[in-house]
């Protein structure tokens, strides 16, 4: 195994999680961006990769240099080992690392760890306090608890897809993994439930947390269940209409951009018809309030998009804000990158790497005012810390050579 980069050293954590120390041991996006939003608050975040080939991350678009990119983001404020739990070596040092930790993240299918004798049990019985997330498709119960998966799948089977696409048309996926995103965001908010709970009582044992990427998915979605349930009704494409105010669209400008723009209350309503001088809708029965025009979407629709075409982006950017009427221009990462308001907020920060330099990615969310949050590492190089942290664990460079030749790290 080739010597892994090194680096200047990296700024200590800080931030409200500062101390807390979560063992990754899952692979690809939703479980290692829940570990990856803790290590953004200040956790320390050890990363396990299978010894020679990695986290499948590693293997997806897009590479520089054959250096992963969503790596770098997705692992970010993390020290990475690697480490094959399947074998006996391994399964021990994995139980000396949990010893030392607070928190376990995994997202091997339903069963796998069990397989391998790394139960609930085993791991609390070493650390009695640790809590444990784990995150899958479908849940540790129930028919498809075994049931392999993507974020896709997950996205489709929420109702989340078949409400994406134009109306009419054919259902329609993301170009990003959302679900794995929003899967993550929910396992981290379980873990720090716990956290709290144990902070109460120094008896208490640590929680397993089952995460369904799915069921996260499904909760998102507010409406969908209670207006199914209630009225009968079954949410569908409807492109980029809004399905609960009008007018709510995406617009062509005369220069060829594109704005984003909702009237959804009635104030709103009123000021947006001042600002492209449409006020006699005001006075049409059809659009009287937003039920109104919701049920006539296709008529105002109409009305705002030709008259939103006769203007520049900027012209109708100056005359929504003169009449307080909230918008946006689609953005792409240049617009990102180049909008005064990201730079003042320096929303994309730059990042020390020890594969690449400096790299740019987004900033830690949310913010806090007494203990501040930064985004301390890259995702690391793989096994970059195996002497590190396998040397504060007491083994020698004799035992670390031996673990190494044999696989297990």
């Amino acid at each position: 195994m080739a010597a892994s980069p090194t680096s200047a050293p990296t700024p200590a954590p800080t931030g409200p999680l500062t101390g807390l120390r979560v063992l990754d041991i899952s692979t690809v996006v939703a479980g290692p961006f829940a570990s990856a939003l803790l290590g953004d608050l200040g956790a320390e975040v050890l990363k396990v990769e299978m010894p020679g080939i990695g986290d499948a991350l590693r293997r997806l678009a897009p590479h520089k240099d054959g250096v992963p990119l969503w790596w770098k983001v997705t692992n970010r404020n993390k020290k990475g080992i690697t480490l094959d739990l399947r074998k006996p070596d391994g399964k021990e040092l994995l139980g000396r690392l949990a010893a030392e930790h607070d928190v376990l993240v995994e997202n091997f299918r339903t069963g796998t760890l069990d397989e391998w004798g790394i139960t609930r049990d085993w791991l609390q019985a070493i650390n009695p306090r640790l809590t444990i997330l784990r995150v899958t498709g479908f849940g540790q119960t129930g028919p498809y608890r075994n049931t392999p998966g993507f974020a896709r799948v997950f996205e489709a089977m929420s109702g989340f897809t078949r409400m994406c696409g134009e109306e009419g048309g054919t259902p329609l996926h993301l170009g990003y993994p959302i679900s794995d995103a929003v899967g993550g965001l929910f396992g981290a908010i379980g873990v720090l439930a716990d956290l709290y709970r144990l902070k109460s009582d120094p008896s208490l044992r640590g929680q397993e947390i089952d995460c369904s990427v799915t069921e996260a998915m499904m909760r998102t979605l507010d409406f969908l269940a209670i207006e199914y349930d209630q009225l009968g009704t079954v949410r569908t494409q409807s492109g980029n209409r809004s399905q609960y105010a009008a007018p709510g669209n995406i617009y062509a400008t005369s220069d060829g951009k594109w704005a984003s723009i909702a009237a959804s209350t009635q104030s709103i309503f009123e000021r947006f018809c001042a600002a492209l001088d449409l006020r006699d809708l005001l006075g049409d029965p059809r659009f009287v309030d937003n039920p109104a025009r919701v049920k006539n979407w296709q008529a105002i629709d109409a009305i705002v998009r030709e008259a939103i075409s006769r203007l520049t982006l900027d012209d109708l950017r100056s005359r929504l804000h003169a009449h307080e009427v909230g918008f946006s221009p689609i953005y792409d990462a240049a617009d990102i990158f180049a909008d005064p308001h990201f730079i003042a907020r320096q929303t994309i920060v730059s990042v020390a790497d020890a594969e690449l330099g400096d790299v740019r990615m987004q900033c830690v969310v949310p913010r806090f005012s007494e203990t501040p949050v930064s985004v301390r590492r890259a995702g690391p190089a793989l096994g970059q810390h195996n002497d590190e942290t396998y040397g504060a664990l007491g083994l020698t460079a004799q035992e670390i050579g031996r673990l190494r030749a044999a696989g297990t790290i």
